[in-house]
């Protein structure tokens, strides 16, 4: 029998099954576990594999059973594993890539549209016995400007999504090249390229070092005056401090964030609570067929991991 630590409450059927058939024994957490709290419950269990959905797997979860042989993301980012100490003890690291991809690129779309049309003030105006200001408008989607700050799975989804409004939309990426892109979305010729041609950008590159902060204070100024920023990738990505900021001087005329950088954000946080920014919980994944696809993904992995079976080489995250 292999023991399986899964860091939240809740794992599809179908996941389930795949790891039962394996003669595999889940052991749920609550959902949030800190990194001490997955350590403890691995080393309690002796676990053999970690399925992390919504706890960090750091060194002392990869030391805390010496059983350990596999941490199978449920989902695609792998911030919040430490990959470099996995291959270093000879464990190995899986994700599920595309698994949710189209679920995140609606939600992109749907935050877009929102701030496009001002859904949050207005709804806020109305909920405080206002109506609209005479002079008041919403943005039109068509000839609307969207910068895609890489160019992935979820990106790729989004482009075609939003050029059936009418949408313009370039990307770029360090490596990108305009013969990866399909018709009608431009490449940015650089980062400040895009930051400067667009209304709107949309974060979907990966949470590294080099990426830490990078929508900061320098880049908002670099943007139209008014412009959106879109996160659904990962909180550090946006310097939250320096958005603040920015929506106080006018200079971000609104910001969409699924994303913190600490989750869940403190009850005080200012961004919460802002009228020109439209806030949801980390959920832009969570749709009922991308857990299906994530979970399953996982528990393969896992599966195959525990049973001596290859695991394809596009799901093992190595250190970069």
């Amino acid at each position: 029998m292999f023991d399986v630590v899964m860091t939240s409450a809740f794992l599809a059927a179908p996941a389930v099954v795949i790891l039962e058939q394996a003669g595999c024994r889940i052991h749920y957490m609550r959902p949030y576990p800190s990194a001490a709290e997955v350590a403890a419950r691995a080393a309690e269990v002796g676990a053999h594999a970690i399925l992390t959905r919504q706890g960090p797997v750091t060194s002392l979860g990869l030391t805390a059973s010496p059983n350990l042989r596999i941490v199978a993301r449920h989902g695609v980012g792998v911030d919040d594993v430490d990959v470099a100490e996995a291959a270093r003890l000879g464990i190995l690291v899986t994700r599920a890539p595309g698994s949710n991809a189209r679920a995140v690129a609606e939600h992109t779309l749907a935050m877009l549209l929102g701030l496009a049309k001002d859904l949050r003030p207005l709804g806020l105006a109305i909920a405080e016995g206002g109506w609209r200001d005479p002079t008041g408008t919403v943005r039109d989607l068509n000839g609307l400007r969207l910068g895609l700050l890489g160019f992935g799975d979820i990106a790729r989804l989004v482009a075609p999504m939003a050029q059936a409004f009418g949408i313009k939309v370039s990307a770029w990426s360090p490596r990108l090249v305009a013969e990866a892109l399909p018709q009608g979305v431009g490449l940015a010729t650089s980062f400040a390229a895009l930051l400067a041609e667009n209304d709107a950008i949309s974060v979907h590159c990966p949470y590294t070092l080099g990426t830490h902060h990078l929508i900061g204070a320098e880049a908002m100024a670099q943007m139209p005056r008014g412009g959106f920023i879109i996160n659904t990738a990962r909180g550090g990505i946006v310097d939250e401090a320096a958005l603040l900021d920015a929506l106080e001087s006018g200079q971000i005329g609104g910001a969409a964030l699924d994303v913190f950088e600490g989750e869940p954000p403190a009850l005080d946080h200012a961004l919460r609570q802002h009228p020109r920014v439209i806030c949801t919980p980390h959920i832009s994944g969570v749709t009922q067929g991308s857990l299906v696809n994530m979970g399953v993904m996982a528990a393969e992995c896992i599966a195959w991991a525990l049973t001596g079976q290859a695991v394809p080489d596009a799901r093992i995250v190595r250190p970069t």
